[in-house]
């Protein structure tokens, strides 16, 4: 199994197995709450972007990335519990130029110094979805990246991705439904 990390790819050692199962662990939480776990969110946003800046700048052992994209996560997630507006707005960008470096990567616009730009465009998407629809950001924010984390630790991606999308959202949205249904009760 490989995971593709922009320019650098991890081949298949036992780390990229572990960073698999953490993948789909942290996926399928994004994808049924995100919007309610957003410490979460905005740690697996800086997981996600510390292993992606490791990999893009160490060449040294796929573990020290892992462990560096660990590291980042927890910070991040820390940060979100201290400093919650702050946070979600950093996971916004986070997260908006890491779903959309993965769905350039799935139609073959993912290369070199491009690779930055598609991430700072996703990046100001992100945050203006965060700024403007709180709740729907977070809801498909965190939807779309458990659907990426998803679909790239198991290999797969277009209309399973699609797919897993909608239910995040489903799921999320129903959940958001029903908490302001008690509020006004």
């Amino acid at each position: 199994m490989e995971i593709d990390f922009g320019n650098k790819q991890l081949s298949s050692h036992p780390e990229v197995e572990m960073l698999s199962v953490i993948s789909l662990i942290l996926g399928v939480a994004l994808l049924i709450a995100g919007r309610k776990l957003f410490w979460l969110f905005v740690g697996a946003a800086g997981f996600v972007a510390g292993l992606q800046l490791a990999t893009q700048f160490w060449q040294g052992p796929e573990l020290l990335a892992i462990i560096i994209g660990l590291v980042v996560g927890v910070i991040f997630a820390l940060l979100a519990i201290f400093l919650q507006s702050v946070a979600i707005g950093v996971a916004g960008f986070l997260a908006g130029g890491y779903i959309l470096t993965v769905l350039a990567g799935m139609i073959g616009l993912n290369q070199g110094a491009f690779s930055w730009i598609v991430y700072l465009i996703g990046g100001i998407i992100g945050v203006l979805l965060v700024i403007f629809l709180f709740d729907w950001a977070l809801i498909t924010l965190s939807s779309l990246a458990g659907a990426s984390l998803i679909t790239q630790a198991l290999g797969i991606g277009g209309v399973i991705f699609l797919a897993l999308v909608i239910i995040g959202v489903v799921i999320q949205g129903s959940i958001l439904q029903r908490e302001r249904l008690t509020v006004v009760d």
